[in-house]
């Protein structure tokens, strides 16, 4: 392995032998440190069981909250959306609260009426926040929706007032988004960071699809989007119980923006907390499920599902999905899992872009060809210290290897080969904190087709 400088006519020549980077080698699954430790600590022990149970409390107070449930007062959506809007309001004066209403038209099927379907959000501006070319974004979110079956386990038709009390489908999440937004919004991060609530999750993933694609068409840039949906269960159906686990959900390809993800989330989860297990499952969601996270992943961001190990198939969209059928201690936990995450991802520079102007990867044979020659684009920051080089065999799910490598945008390294190894690189800045890995991939290749004679 060595570190390589450019010279004239771009070609890269090796001046730092294998051994000069010894002491800067470590080897780790994902990718990246734990900079600032004692601050994300401080942020993570501050988070309240007692706050996140309070906020169970209340959201089942309402009964329910199908998106078609009657508008009366303590009753029903409406109610519930004023007062999670209202929550919000009451932690910070530095939080941006807002309604992000979409009216939609009877269309069939679990929309079988008009309705206004409403989104909660608060915004925690970022350092870049008000320039759109600068500004980056880590959103957050939960569904605040529920939907339950009466005894007889038929979906109601034509009752949408049946009792829903979804206290782990999902208030359990939405107890997480205030809770972080109070922690959090008492420090400055470098992207923004947007808490949602969604309407809609229950009837069709309705609320998120149309805020991505709101988002998308106003050209915002998202570094990661994570769904906490259903945080707070502890015994499966099957007798199981498992209170330290918790699932990490990120859809393919192997490389893809949303499995660098999810292998940052393990990362520092596994970091602030040896004691926690994070499963990456690698796959879009449950089989035959979905989650908030996916539509935003359609439009070509990030975006993973974090929840529970263990569920009880029994009590979803069912009466009994109530506070005492849930561990709080483990929602609180969990929260302080993705609060430390969050906080991480939302502290860090942006990632290198590892591709040419025409989305080629900027990797290629070694002089040797039997060694990898790796570049990148330096991120065009004042305060970046360096960039880390990333590595691990095609068969490794996770990354194995990593080199900082200093202040340069390009890297050589001795007898590895591209063919059976995958490659990344993370920017650092002059605080310790790590961006997500940007993997070399390289683009489907081409159906072809010929002329024949």
């Amino acid at each position: 392995m060595s570190a390589s400088t450019p010279t004239s006519g771009g070609i890269m020549k090796r001046v730092i032998p294998w051994l000069a980077l010894a002491v800067s080698l470590v080897f780790a699954r994902g990718g990246v440190s734990a900079p600032g430790a004692s601050e994300i600590e401080a942020l993570v022990r501050d988070i309240s069981p007692a706050n996140i149970e309070a906020t169970l409390k209340k959201l089942a107070s309402f009964e329910t909250r199908h998106v078609y449930s009657s508008d009366r007062e303590g009753f029903g959506i409406k109610a519930a959306a004023d007062w999670i809007r209202e929550a919000f309001a009451a932690l910070s004066p530095r939080l941006q609260v807002s309604f992000d209403d979409y009216e939609l038209a009877a269309q069939g099927g679990r929309l079988s009426r008009p309705v206004t379907l409403r989104n909660v959000v608060a915004v925690l501006p970022g350092k870049f926040a008000g320039d759109k070319d600068r500004d980056r974004i880590v959103l957050v979110n939960a569904h605040y929706d529920t939907v339950a079956r009466p005894v007889d386990r038929d979906h109601p038709r034509d009752d949408f007032d049946n009792p829903a009390p979804g206290v782990n489908d999902d208030a359990s999440g939405v107890a997480a988004l205030l809770e972080m937004a109070r922690v959090l919004s008492g420090r400055a991060f470098d992207a923004s960071i947007h808490f949602v609530a969604f309407a809609g999750e229950e009837i069709g993933l309705v609320g998120s699809t149309l805020m991505a694609a709101r988002l998308k068409a106003e050209g915002r840039r998202i570094d990661g989007v994570l769904t906490l949906d259903m945080i707070g269960n502890i015994e499966g159906g099957n007798g199981f119980v498992d209170n330290r686990r918790m699932r990490v959900f990120a859809d393919g390809p192997e490389d893809s923006a949303s499995r660098q993800l999810a292998r940052y989330a393990k990362t520092v989860a596994e970091t602030y907390f040896p004691s926690a297990k994070i499963d990456c499952v690698f796959r879009a969601d449950r089989f035959g499920r979905g989650g908030d996270h996916t539509p935003f992943v359609l439009e070509g961001w990030a975006g993973i599902r974090m929840m529970e190990a263990l569920e009880n198939y029994g009590r979803q969209h069912t009466v009994h999905d109530t506070l005492a059928n849930m561990s709080v201690d483990y929602c609180a936990r969990n929260t302080r899992i993705v609060a430390a995450v969050l906080a991480s991802l939302a502290a860090a520079p942006p990632a290198p872009v590892v591709t040419s102007e025409r989305g080629q990867p900027l990797l290629r044979r070694g002089p040797s060809g039997y060694d990898a020659q790796l570049g990148w684009n330096a991120v065009p920051r004042d305060d970046i210290a360096g960039y880390k080089v990333y590595w691990r065999k095609t068969t490794a799910p996770f990354w194995e290897n990593q080199a900082f490598v200093g202040n340069r945008t390009e890297f050589v390294l001795d007898k590895v080969t591209i063919d059976e190894s995958v490659f990344g690189v993370s920017a650092v800045d002059t605080d310790g904190h790590e961006s997500l890995v940007a993997a070399y991939v390289m683009a489907p290749r081409r159906k072809s087709a010929y002329q024949l004679r």
